[in-house]
């Protein structure tokens, strides 16, 4: 069981602190999260002032894992998707401390972000993730099914180019129409 407690994510300075540290430890250490190193904190800081902004106005949903008042995890569900794809949300931003990895804090920030979207009517998530040191076997465990993968498709943070899979997950059932 995780030690940490997932909730909301709010537009605090704590939490946008928290939010910013989060995202250059994880593009410091590898994680393929669309930023390149080194990363420099006003652009952490502007990334997650707009996407807290987008969550106040319900286009995503922003998920933290807490260890007391620290975020020491997150992941974001994009719910403001196409009229033709009212059903379908998309999974971004999965990111768990390097102090504490591999105590299923990802997992439990995934199945929280799996109840809020149905809570939201999604029915459909989809994900990508790089090919090299990405978390598909993850996210397979977790019954996404890998749907593909692009060559090429975008340069790791410390330089090269790294292919990424597609992966989908059914999470209720399907709509008929909208």
């Amino acid at each position: 069981m995780p030690d940490a407690v997932i909730r909301p994510v709010d537009a605090s300075p704590r939490s946008l602190n928290d939010l910013s540290d989060l995202l250059i430890e994880t593009v410091a250490s590898g994680g393929s999260v669309s930023f390149l190193h080194p990363l420099d904190e006003g652009r952490a800081k502007a990334f997650w002032t707009g996407a807290l902004a987008a969550a106040a106005s319900g286009e995503r949903i922003v998920l933290g894992a807490f260890d007391g008042e620290r975020i020491v995890g997150t992941v974001t569900v994009f719910l403001a998707l196409p009229p033709n794809q009212p059903h379908r949300g998309e999974i971004g931003k999965l990111m768990t401390a390097v102090s504490h990895r591999g105590r299923g804090i990802a997992s439990t920030l995934m199945a929280a972000a799996e109840a809020l979207a149905r809570e939201r009517g999604k029915s459909l998530l989809v994900l990508d993730t790089a090919e090299e040191e990405g978390a598909a076997s993850l996210y397979e465990r977790l019954g996404y099914v890998r749907a593909g993968l692009i060559p090429h498709y975008a340069f790791k943070p410390q330089g090269g180019l790294t292919g990424t899979v597609l992966l989908w997950k059914q999470i209720a059932p399907l709509p008929d129409h909208p």
